[in-house]
């Protein structure tokens, strides 16, 4: 089939390996165009577009898709069929109507559950057992699609929002890949999305890794892994960020400190919280690199509170 690819980040990268190791043939990769990025700003292309050249795919990347020349770029590569995998802007009506057989989606959630730009995130949050990838085929409405295939797993206890979001990208590239021919042959019966079941997950600001002591310490331990790798989970320290990588919630903890203050106990780096405490177990001081927090904890032997 042809194939007109649109992703950005790293996630996007193993779904386009595998189509193209598929035997498809991929006309066309639509990307963000390049930007600054890190602390000199150093203008940066995005992961995507470096897979395509090393694909020998060729590459194109409009500052937006309302552009009408934009447009009239997508309808010269001729695609039977749209794979859309994190690209980073809607696609309006006119851009979806491009292929014969219109966009599919990969999604990593349960859809109709937690549409929208952080689904793991949302997942890890509110506790849940299960995630997964569907593959959908677009429409105007946000993740609304009918769905064409769903694979659903357990959600680790452990699991952290960038490794788990990276896997499931690479399971809903192989799914992809498996449903291709069935679907361009007519034999897939889509599943309509029920729309009262759905829920959704909201875009990430750089200030929801900030902690507040009072919520309770299941809540703070979710946060260290839902927010990872972005914006990561911090407090100020010194007017600093105070970056806590990894903890444990000890729900069943109770005692008379205020949320914030600092307890050693068996060995234990806790801070009580507005329900348990936290146990810190791997943290990062402003200017250096992390560390356990025992270690850090014989350095500021002297700090009361966080």
């Amino acid at each position: 089939m042809r194939i007109l690819y649109l992703g950005t980040p790293e996630i996007a990268v193993a779904p386009l390996e595998l189509l193209h190791a598929s035997g498809h043939e991929i006309v066309g990769v639509v990307t963000q165009p390049d930007r600054p990025a890190g602390r000199k700003n150093v203008l940066t292309a995005p992961p995507v577009k470096l897979a395509a050249e090393r694909l020998g795919i060729p590459v194109f990347q409009p500052e937006t898709l309302k552009d009408p020349a934009a447009v009239e770029r997508l309808r010269a590569f001729a695609p039977e069929v749209g794979v859309v995998a994190a690209y980073g802007e809607i696609l309006r009506k006119n851009v979806l109507q491009i292929p014969a057989l219109g966009y599919l989606n990969i999604h990593p959630s349960i859809l109709p559950l937690y549409r929208g730009p952080a689904p793991i995130t949302g997942a890890i949050l509110a506790g849940d057992d299960l995630v997964g990838v569907s593959i959908i085929k677009l429409t105007a409405k946000m993740d609304a699609g009918p769905i064409l295939g769903q694979v659903v797993m357990p959600l680790a206890k452990d699991a952290r929002a960038g490794e788990w979001t990276a896997q499931l990208m690479r399971q809903g590239g192989e799914l992809l890949a498996q449903l291709l021919p069935a679907y361009a042959a007519g034999q897939i019966q889509a599943q309509i999305q029920d729309d009262s079941q759905a829920t959704y997950s909201q875009m990430i600001s750089k200030n929801d890794g900030l902690i507040d002591w009072s919520l309770p310490a299941i809540v703070l331990e979710r946060m260290t892994r839902a927010y990872d790798p972005w914006p990561g989970t911090a407090v100020k320290l010194n007017d600093q960020p105070f970056k806590i990588l990894r903890s444990k919630a000890h729900s069943s903890w109770s005692g008379n400190a205020q949320p914030g203050t600092l307890i050693e106990q068996q060995g234990q780096i806790l801070v009580a919280t507005g329900s348990g405490a936290l146990e810190l177990l791997e943290v990062q001081p402003a200017g250096k690199r992390p560390m356990a927090a025992s270690d850090w904890r014989r350095g500021a032997k002297d700090l009361e509170r966080l």
